[in-house]
């Protein structure tokens, strides 16, 4: 059973358990690396009701870093897309371009996928 309330600290964090004030989960979890270094940039179509988009895994960036490469990427395509765990999607079939971009960054990207 978690504790969600104490009479000393009021609401507490379910996560490590300070009180909410006091809490540093949500900055914890901006500052962890989601990607294992091995950079893979593919093309996707299924689930998106046919819209092909870009998909760069593998990033080992933080969520804010990660944001920024990816604001960077889509303004070099011209397309728009998200960030999302750690996942960059842009939108629209621009494989060549991002892999080459990301070679230019200094990643070691490869393309996966057909």
């Amino acid at each position: 059973m978690a504790l969600v309330y104490s009479t000393d600290g009021g609401r507490m964090c379910p996560r490590c358990r300070q009180p909410q004030a006091s809490c540093r989960c949500a900055q914890q979890a901006k500052q962890a690396v989601h990607g294992d270094g091995r950079v893979r940039v593919s093309r996707e179509r299924g689930g998106r009701g046919g819209k092909t988009v870009t998909l760069v895994r593998g990033l080992a960036l933080d969520a804010v870093a990660l944001e920024a490469l990816g604001k960077r990427l889509r303004s070099a395509c011209g397309a728009g897309g998200a960030a999302k765990d750690g996942v960059l999607e842009i939108q629209g079939d621009h494989v060549e371009r991002v892999l080459a971009l990301l070679i230019a960054e200094g990643h070691a990207a490869k393309r996966a996928g057909g």
